[in-house]
């Protein structure tokens, strides 16, 4: 017999003898000489049958009438308390000693499970502390709770909405998601979110083919229509990469099974940038960097290849960070002096797409979650599009919004701009010798503390507004006598991650453009540092990224040559 046989019969053994509440001595013999194991076939090198009997010539008294189960019962209730509907909602229940609890058959991701009212709770015996929420929009619900042994009990949770951002023609999305399909609309539910992208392919997996199967048996369940997602969506992950590719035909789509030519991929070969080209010339696509201090960024962004580039991503976690980890293989360490604790890689990103957008290029700030490959629950970084009232909310629709830049990116804040009746990515237009004045009318909906309201105008600060002090009233016009561009943006101290909400650009157009020496001597150094890199550690994928790395640095010359500022 096998020494996992053995250990599997001492695992029967002791619970048979766990459930002999009483074995009387004065009856003669021991327990153990009264447990017979039999009825074992062995077929193969398995035990095909096992059948434990307890045989026992003494009595076995029965149990305490008075006995009663460890655990207890929670029924629970989660409503909107406007309307009085249920909810579906997400829970972090904690014990005692700070472990999470799951809930059977509830979509579970490290310390939160995801549930639709309502939810009965079978729990053991106990102390237990709980967060409820139902998205962002919603306020979070805290408390605890003593389970009684045997207990039974029903509660019902008042969820407040603070803010309804869909009514107003902002609508959420998650580019980075990675759960299963058949989770994904309760997901959504829980989180209020109108559009997610599923990651079913990458360079180092392919759920291509279990997420087609998952959505063909949610089809049969008569999915809600309002709940939309794709689940075409992939990942480069390598070095070179740090891109997510969203193929926008989904229903004809060929990238999940031949976007990456396994027989021939390597850690940089084919380089992202060579894939990048053969995804746009197959077909329909939207390609998103994944973070913008990605190594290969400035590459990418001089092959005209990126659409947008993700500044609320997955290295910002709702957890926070005890301790940052190391810089992915795909993106530039930070200077720690400069940018230092747990807000620096947030400020180094800012710094990097500001200086995108000081160098004339208009590219979109998005974000993404990464539920599944990290703890983040859906949507904890999100990007809202602006609708407004008039155009429905479909993915076509949504998809055009992000392309017009018309967003709202945030983990936290949910922050509204509109400027003269006009969303983020606008373009306002003025004449030489004309100054213009914008007034942008700001509405702030926040269930946590934030500290600071900024108008960051050509990459700096020009108005900070401390929320923390109660400060309040009308912001100043923002003037421009040239081209240039604006955002807003809300911050929140912390010291566990990085918490914020920032429009997309509003952009300012005179006769010349804005294109800033500084910022395109940024990518233009940024270009050489990797290139002496790659050539020393890598000479022979250095050999295959050079050509693309040189066009580049073409690219960031010319750009620095047409530079209209400092």
């Amino acid at each position: 017999m096998g020494e996992q046989s053995i250990e599997f019969i001492a695992r029967l053994l002791s619970q048979a003898t766990r459930e002999i509440p009483h074995c009387d001595p004065r009856q003669g013999g021991n327990l153990g000489e009264k447990i017979k194991i039999y009825g074992m076939q062995y077929t193969g090198n398995a035990w095909s049958q096992l059948i434990l009997s307890v045989a026992m010539t003494g009595a076995i008294l029965p149990a305490p009438a008075d006995a009663v189960p460890r655990s207890g019962e929670l029924q629970l209730h989660v409503i909107d308390d406007a309307t009085g509907k249920p909810l579906a909602c997400r829970m972090h229940l904690k014990n005692d000693r700070g472990r999470p609890r799951k809930a059977p058959k509830a979509p579970f991701l490290v310390d939160h499970f995801i549930f639709e009212s309502p939810i009965s709770l079978v729990l053991r015996e106990g102390n237990y502390t709980f967060e409820a929420e139902c998205g962002p929009e919603y306020k979070t619900r805290t408390g605890h709770f003593k389970m009684e042994r045997g207990g039974t009990d029903t509660k019902t949770l008042r969820m407040r909405r603070f803010v309804d951002m869909a009514a107003e023609g902002w609508y959420a999305g998650d580019l980075y998601v990675r759960r299963p399909v058949r989770d994904i609309e309760k997901l959504m539910q829980a989180e209020n979110l109108a559009f997610v992208q599923v990651i079913s392919w990458s360079d180092t997996m392919n759920n291509w083919k279990r997420s087609t199967d998952q959505l063909t048996d949610l089809r049969r369940e008569n999915r809600d229509p309002q709940l939309l997602f794709s689940i075409c969506a992939g990942r480069d992950t390598r070095a070179s990469g740090g891109l997510s590719i969203f193929p926008l035909a989904d229903d004809n789509t060929r990238l999940p099974e031949n976007g990456f030519p396994i027989d021939r991929l390597r850690e940089d070969h084919p380089p992202a940038v060579e894939l990048a080209q053969s995804w746009q010339a197959g077909e329909p696509v939207w390609i998103d960097a994944e973070s913008p201090d990605t190594r290969d960024l400035p590459v990418w962004v001089a092959h005209g290849l990126v659409n947008s580039v993700r500044l609320a991503h997955h290295r910002y976690t709702r957890a926070g960070l005890k301790k940052e980890p190391p810089t992915p293989p795909s993106c530039v360490p930070r200077d720690q002096d400069q940018y230092p604790g747990v807000n620096g890689l947030g400020h180094w990103c800012e710094t990097i797409y500001y200086r995108l957008l000081e160098s004339g290029l208009r590219i979109v700030p998005t974000a993404g979650s990464g539920s599944g490959d990290v703890g983040n629950p859906i949507g904890h970084n999100r990007v809202y599009v602006y609708l407004g009232s008039d155009t429905p909310m479909t993915k076509d629709a949504w998809w055009e919004g992000l392309r017009k830049g018309q967003v709202m990116v945030t983990n936290g804040p949910m922050l509204r701009v509109l400027v003269h009746g006009q969303p983020p990515g606008h373009v306002f237009r003025g004449n030489p010798g004309e100054t213009l004045q914008l007034e942008p009318d700001i509405k702030l909906s926040v269930k946590e503390r934030v500290d600071y309201l900024e108008i960051v105008k050509n990459g700096r600060v020009i108005r900070a507004v401390n929320l923390g002090k109660g400060a309040g009233g009308e912001l100043p016009p923002i003037t421009f006598e040239q081209s240039g561009w604006f955002l807003v943006r809300v911050r929140a101290s912390s010291n566990q991650t990085h918490r914020f909400a920032t429009t997309g650009p509003f952009y300012v157009e005179f006769e010349t453009p804005r294109i800033s020496q500084t910022a395109t001597n940024f990518f233009g150094q940024w270009l050489a540092k990797q290139a002496v890199k790659l050539a020393q550690e890598d000479p022979e994928n250095w050999q295959k990224l050079q050509p693309y790395y040189e066009q580049a640095a073409v690219f960031w010359k010319q750009r620095a040559t047409a530079a209209t500022v400092d």
